[in-house]
């Protein structure tokens, strides 16, 4: 059994899931998964990933966990009196495929019952696909390779970069996962004097005295397009459901469910000033972090009161170009995934589980990188592309 925490997920899936229970508890979902690896199959493992499913049935949250939870800042109540009921429902997934063929995975209910399902089984696919590279030698070649990292981190004039962990979707074990973390929390330091900020992972964050970090998801922007009362306004509608919900907290914006220009046009005046800052995910980086920060100047906001963060398939060469690009500018922070936790020197997998229907109606994500798009429906993809006009390649 390889998951044997309900913790052990990413925190926007709690922060998301809140607003759910608070705001939409009668939707209806379907997501999909997806490997975007050309040359690699997983179908062989169809029935190893049903079983590790099957097994989540099992867990629930311990009175531990939801004592720990439930001093989350931002974590309600209500909330933790749900979750204290709250268990994962197989019932809900289909998994299928063959050796040589694609895998395929389907998870189908409620929202509220259904939202916890992704990271986990895409740890799965990914620590029972890892398996046969398992060797010492691959924990050897990891730990050579984060060692290097770390030294480049340490470098003096880098000491206010700060870098946190979101891999636990593409890790390469959960056993590997901690030892990363452990070594980070050692090796940098914590802040606000050291260089790890935290992770996104809850249980490891429980578990090793780290922060847990996270706000919302593509999910959760891509859901509101069924949700709102039109779709030309469900991007804002998803930003006003959400300063609802956490009044001011949790206020990183994403900003590429639509790519970065209908994101510039919803993100007004009032949502530069309510947010916090954005979040980058696809697309040039450098690019979009000066988009960003002449839209702050434009709206007449101090970018230096601000937060641009970065986790589009970071390395920590590319997180220090970054720094030294913005770090004067405004305020940075630096979600590390893959390179983090999968770098033992295989090719890693690049899966997803992405919201396809809600209530439903085909949802989309319009990615400013093509390749990371998701759609079902040719036609609602070319209605939304007209309704925010975006041109069609």
């Amino acid at each position: 059994m390889l998951i044997t925490s309900l913790l052990d997920t990413d925190l926007y899936k709690f922060t998301m899931m809140q607003a759910v229970l608070h705001q939409f508890p009668g939707t209806e979902v379907t997501y999909r998964f997806k490997c975007r690896n050309a040359d690699v199959a997983l179908g062989h493992l169809a029935d190893r990933v049903r079983a590790e499913i099957d097994s989540l049935a099992s867990l629930s949250f311990t009175e531990d966990e939801l004592d720990w939870l439930g001093q989350l800042r931002f974590i309600k109540s209500d909330f933790v009196d749900f979750l204290g009921l709250f268990k994962l429902n197989p019932k809900y997934v289909t998994v299928t495929g063959e050796p040589g063929t694609d895998l395929d995975i389907e998870i189908t209910g409620p929202w509220l019952h259904t939202i916890m399902f992704e990271i986990p089984i895409l740890a799965i696919v990914n620590e029972l696909y890892f398996q046969d590279f398992t060797t010492t030698d691959s924990n050897a070649e990891g730990r050579a390779r984060l060692a290097t990292k770390i030294e480049k981190l340490k470098a003096p004039e880098l000491r206010n970069l700060k870098i946190a962990d979101y891999g636990t979707r593409r890790r390469f074990s959960k056993d590997w996962q901690r030892e990363v973390l452990s070594t980070l929390r050692s090796e940098l330091g914590t802040v606000p004097q050291g260089q790890f900020a935290g992770t996104s992972n809850v249980l490891l964050a429980k578990e090793l005295g780290l922060t847990p970090l996270g706000t919302m998801a593509h999910e959760y922007l891509q859901a509101c397009q069924a949700l709102g009362p039109r779709l030309r306004d469900s991007q804002t509608f998803a930003f006003e459901s959400w300063a609802k919900e956490y009044r001011g907290d949790l206020g990183i914006a994403l900003s590429d469910v639509y790519g970065i220009e209908p994101f510039l046009r919803d993100f007004d005046l009032y949502f530069c000033k309510l947010f916090d800052g954005a979040r980058h995910d696809s697309g040039d980086p450098f690019v979009w972090g000066e988009r960003m920060i002449a839209h702050y100047q434009d709206n007449r906001v101090d970018p230096k009161t601000k937060t641009l963060i970065f986790s589009d398939s970071l390395t920590v060469d590319k997180t220090i170009e970054l720094y030294e690009r913005f770090h004067d500018r405004c305020e940075l922070a630096f979600g590390i995934g893959t390179n983090l936790t999968n770098d033992v020197g295989f090719t890693p997998l690049q899966i997803v589980i992405k919201i396809a229907k809600c209530n439903g109606q085909p949802v989309a994500k319009l990615s400013d990188t093509p390749d990371k798009n998701m759609c079902e429906d040719e036609n609602y993809l070319s209605y939304l592309k007209q309704v925010f006009d975006i041109p069609t390649n």
